[in-house]
Parts: structure tokens; sequence; C-alpha cells
């Protein structure tokens, strides 16, 4: 480790040298940034990610002075990767600036994959408007590239964010857009059902089941095979119990669909949330009796 790290040392000395002396203009600030980059090597390998990201970042600055945007965005790439070791918030700030440049020279396709990358970082760390801003822009940015596929996954974390800020219409209108713009791809119109699934929870999480079983009505329009799906007779079930104000029976559909299929952390989540809201009108209920 120690040798490394000194043969860092050694490399990024020389490569200061390289900046501080006289060059032509072009080459001075290639050489200077092919020395950084051994540095940078060495500091990996001594696993000094801290000074491995700030040489990364001197080379995005040779690059930038030698106007090769493309190789400065991914020396921000690479700096990014090393303050995702220890600095998530760090990490995203190298991504944008990377970003930035491969918007600057058309790389739209580089550019929505880091913005994707920058969204998770986000969300990782629980700042889920950052995360929203940060995805939505890569969803948009993969729609403008005629990467639907791409676009629709990053929708549906957009969603998902969106129901776990108790934002359910914007939750619900992205599940349904998703849902109908994907009846017309083959590959991905067997998915329809899941993602109308995820719209319906939404629904149920208003609390309003006029407006479900409105919903269930318009996603038979959108899928005519739904209603004779477990997803469809799961929604109903519970719109039926939320109606009835039964919350033994809304506990009772989702235990049956889950014994058949596993619901994920999100789907239970948001389940719990309708079932509370439930059980708080029931307590009311009892209360006025």
């Amino acid at each position: 480790m120690g040798d490394h790290e000194a043969r860092g040392d050694d490399f990024e000395k020389k490569a200061e040298k390289k900046l501080s002396g006289w060059g032509l203009f072009g080459s001075k600030y290639e050489d200077a940034a092919d020395l950084f980059d051994k540095a940078a090597n060495s500091f990996k390998l001594a696993k000094n990610w801290s000074r491995a990201a700030s040489v990364y970042i001197k080379i995005a600055n040779c690059h930038l002075k030698g106007d090769s945007k493309h190789e400065a965005a991914s020396a921000y790439v690479e700096a990014a990767n090393c303050y995702k070791k220890f600095s998530p918030q760090e990490a995203a700030q190298a991504l944008n600036q990377a970003v930035n440049l491969f918007l600057e020279i058309g790389r739209l396709n580089m550019a929505a994959r880091y913005s994707k990358d920058i969204g998770e970082i986000y969300q990782q760390e629980q700042d889920l408007e950052k995360a929203t801003d940060y995805l939505e822009r890569a969803a948009d940015l993969f729609d403008s590239e005629g990467q639907s596929s791409q676009s629709n996954t990053i929708k549906q974390k957009v969603a998902e964010i969106a129901a776990q800020l108790e934002q359910y219409p914007k939750a619900t209108e992205i599940f349904e857009a998703i849902a109908r713009q994907s009846m017309n791809n083959n590959l991905l119109k067997y998915g329809v059902r899941g993602i109308l699934l995820n719209a319906g929870i939404c629904q149920l999480c208003r609390g309003d089941p006029v407006a479900i079983t409105n919903s269930l009505e318009r996603y038979q329009e959108i899928d005519p095979t739904f209603s004779g799906t477990r997803e469809y007779k799961l929604l109903a079930d519970l719109a039926a119990s939320m109606d009835e104000g039964d919350v033994a029976k809304f506990t009772d559909a989702i235990k049956e669909f889950d014994g058949m299929t596993r619901l994920d952390p999100w789907k239970t989540t948001l389940l719990l949330r309708a079932k509370n809201e439930l059980k708080k009108k029931e307590d009311d209920e009892d209360d006025l009796t």
C-alpha cells in the first residue's frame, strides 16, 4: 500500500511540475493529464479513494483546458466512482459535472445514464425530492433518444417515490400512462397488469372507493384482459372492503393474494397505509355509536 501511495505522490508532483512549466499549450495539459492518470491509478491501488478522486478532478480540469470535453466528463465519472466509496454527495456533484458536459457535446444517452445514477444516489440518501428531479431528467433524455423501455423503468421509480411522498395523484397518473404506452409493445404488455395494480394501490391510499371503482373500469379499457387477472380481483376486493369499512375483509384479500404472489416492500408499505386509514375510519365510526 505504501509503495502505491509513494508512486502516486511522485506522479502527482511530476504532473504539477508539467503544468507549471513551459510547453506547447495543448500538449502541456495532455502530458499532465497522463501523469495525473498514473497517480490516480496508484492511489486506487493504495485504496486511498480521497486522493484518487481529487486527482481525477485535476485530470478533468486539464482536459477542459485542452477543450476535450468528452475526456473531462469521463474523468468526472471516474472521480464519482471514487467518491462513492466515502461521500455520496460529492459523487453526485461530480456526476452532475459529467452530465452537463455530455449534454454540451450532444451525448444524450450518456447524460441520461449518469442522471439516473445521480437520482439513485439521492434515493439511497433518502433525499427523495432531488432523486425525483434527476430521475425525471434521465427519463426525458432516454425518451428523446427513443429508448422508451429505459425511460419507462425510470418513470416507474419516479411514480414509486411520488407514492412514498404521498403524492398519489401524480403516482397514479404516471403508472397509468406507462400502462397505456406498454399495451402498444408486444414485449411490455405482459407487465401491464402489475403496473395497473400499482396504480390501483395508489388510488386505495386516497381512501375514495368511488374513485377506485372508476379506475377499475378505466383499467379494463386500457387492458381488456385485466378483469380476468388476480391483480384485478385484489383491487376489486379491497375497494369493496373499503366501501363496507371492513378491515378484516381488507386484510384477508391481501393475505390471499400474497399467498400466491409475494407482495414487494413498496406495495406492502402502501397497503398498510390504506389499511390504517380504513381502521381509523372504523374506529371513528365506533366512537360515534
